[in-house]
């Protein structure tokens, strides 16, 4: 593949210019991007940015170094120093072509790197079990989701898992919740408290209880009768949460409860270890960790002085738990208002003995979801919100998740719902799945016409000359260093840019070339790029736990 070629030629151009640069050690692997804009080449790195310091010399000195060290090569036909220290590389056009032959192998995984050994965690979701997912939670799920495929195409063995909090005071109030609308069905008297869940999910949930369990739980003495209507509930809870996300795309490969941690006695282990560590310590009857050693602002209580654990002192456990289990990444999907509790997290890795860089926690901001430009109400303890079933109801899930991982994570966005559901051209999601379905079209067609698909090995790709087909053949070459991009970055998003910048440039490209024609030998070239972007708009959507139809009426424009 070009991309793998060019690598390996950047890292000899690396080699030879750093004696010169007074640069020792190890050298960063070159990481490569396609441009924005066709003058800026087809492929460029910044690897230059990245040693300038190291060096103590201007980026651009540095790269002006790299590129008088790179040795010739058929499929460079030119290398640009530009801007700050980028180094632009303009590929030879008769060598674009490979990059149809390196897709026809690759399939639908394109771009993907080989399994490196390397096994991580993403924890997402983990939405406590008090109702069912709301949208609120979607931008979660999406994130969570497109993260763990991307770091799958980029080497990793990734398990995702669902930690649940199903102990503590709000599930005391969730379960006192059930347990008044279930004594309310069979004829007691009781009241959902005032800071418990009112809305007529509880009700449901009373409903199915007292469907499959009969009226005699509520002769149980109260405190067993809490509890086992509360299990009732979270177990409920959890298998709707479950099936939502599967509607959704997403799915778990465990899920972990924080009480089962604190059962098993691992909260008062992790405790001891820290203590023994010296970083816990007691005051005013509670047992605090040292946090403030590790930059947080405060240091943070472990166990209460009743002698209940904190979420952080089960935080605790749960590293102790993850990294028992050999994963070398724990990635955590955050909202922002979580943003304290990151160092103290992190601190807490150290203070364990567990290497901090090791724990990543990825921020996103919230979602103001609209309908017709007007904010959507969400309180679930009040009952008035609208369920991420709703949203997969009237939306679509292809079109909910595309929507949500176009925008950074860490930028604020806004989702209105009447837009997000237009099905037109004008939605990208649409417009991309729409080039989809069209190749599968093109190629069914040339089918029933009699025309079929050679094997490529008898395809003359060198055809491939025009403008617009030049300009795919550009798009589809990018897409393994877009992908190695994406994964480090943690940043889905570049992905939906990509495929909307790729089934532009198709749509262009089928405007402005006849795929089947009278001239055998370029139809077979054609088809096969037509086929070849197909492939890789597949790979891309499925990054993005989208589908990749093959029929699609086309969106009202």
């Amino acid at each position: 593949m070009i991309e793998d070629e060019l690598k390996e030629l950047l890292r000899r151009a690396l080699q030879a210019a750093a004696p010169g640069l007074g640069l020792d050690g190890e050298l960063p692997e070159p990481e490569l991007f396609t441009p924005r804009q066709k003058e800026h080449g087809d492929v460029a790195t910044n690897v230059a940015l990245a040693l300038a310091a190291r060096a103590g010399r201007p980026p651009v000195e540095v790269a002006r170094a790299i590129v008088e060290a790179l040795p010739p090569a058929p499929f460079v036909e030119r290398v640009e120093v530009a801007g700050p220290g980028f180094i632009n590389v303009f590929l030879a056009e008769r060598w674009l072509v490979d990059v149809v032959r390196a897709v026809a192998a690759a399939g639908e995984r394109f771009g993907w790197a080989p399994p490196s050994g390397r096994r991580a965690q993403v924890e997402f979701v983990s939405a406590n079990p008090t109702g069912p997912l709301h949208i609120g939670h979607a931008r979660n799920a999406a994130l969570g989701d497109a993260l763990a495929r991307l770091l799958e195409a980029a080497g990793w063995q990734v398990e995702r898992e669902y930690y649940f909090n199903d102990a503590g005071g709000q599930m005391d109030r969730f379960g006192r919740s059930v347990e008044a609308r279930y004594l309310e069905l069979v004829g007691r008297e009781a009241e959902v408290p005032e800071d418990g869940y009112h809305g007529e999910y509880v009700r449901d949930l009373a409903r199915d209880i007292l469907a499959a369990e009969g009226p005699g739980l509520a002769d149980l003495p109260a405190d067993e009768r809490l509890v086992r209507l509360r299990s009732e509930g979270v177990r409920r809870v959890l298998a709707q949460i479950e099936r939502t996300l599967e509607r959704f795309g997403v799915r778990f490969d465990s899920f972990v409860s924080e009480a089962s941690l604190a059962e098993r006695g691992e909260v008062g282990a992790a405790v001891d270890r820290l203590r023994a560590a010296g970083y816990a310590y007691e005051a005013d009857g509670a047992v605090w960790f040292r946090s403030t050693a590790f930059g947080d602002d405060k240091d943070r209580v472990l166990v209460r002085s009743n002698g209940v654990h904190t979420y952080f002192g089960a935080d605790c456990a749960y590293l102790i738990d993850k990294f028992s289990r050999g994963f070398d990444r724990l990635v955590y999907v955050w909202g922002a208002d979580h943003h304290g509790d990151v160092a103290r997290l992190r601190g807490a890795a150290a203070a364990l003995g567990y290497d901090p860089e090791a724990v990543e926690i990825v921020l996103y901001q919230w979602v103001t979801f609209r309908r017709g430009g007007e904010p959507v109400a969400m309180s679930k303890r009040a009952g008035t919100f609208v369920t991420l079933d709703q949203l997969i109801d009237e939306v679509g899930a292809d079109a909910a998740r595309w929507h949500l991982l176009t925008f950074s994570n860490d930028a604020a966005m806004s989702f209105d719902i009447d837009e997000v559901k237009r099905r037109s051209m004008d939605n990208p999601v649409y417009y991309v799945q729409y080039g989809h379905a069209r190749i599968a079209s093109i190629l069914r067609k040339a089918r029933e016409a009699g025309v079929e698909l050679r094997p490529i090995a008898e395809v003359d790709l060198d055809l491939l000359a025009h403008p617009s087909e030049l300009d795919l053949l550009r798009a589809i070459a990018g897409v393994p260093g877009l992908i190695a991009t994406a994964a480090s970055m943690r940043a889905p998003h570049r992905l939906t840019h990509a495929a909307h910048d790729l089934a532009g440039r198709f749509h262009r490209f089928y405007t402005e070339c006849r795929v089947v024609s009278d001239d055998e030998a370029l139809t077979q070239a054609r088809l096969w790029l037509a086929r070849a972007t197909q492939l890789v708009l597949a790979g891309l959507l499925g990054l993005l736990g989208i589908g990749a139809p093959e029929r699609m009426e086309r969106p009202d424009a």
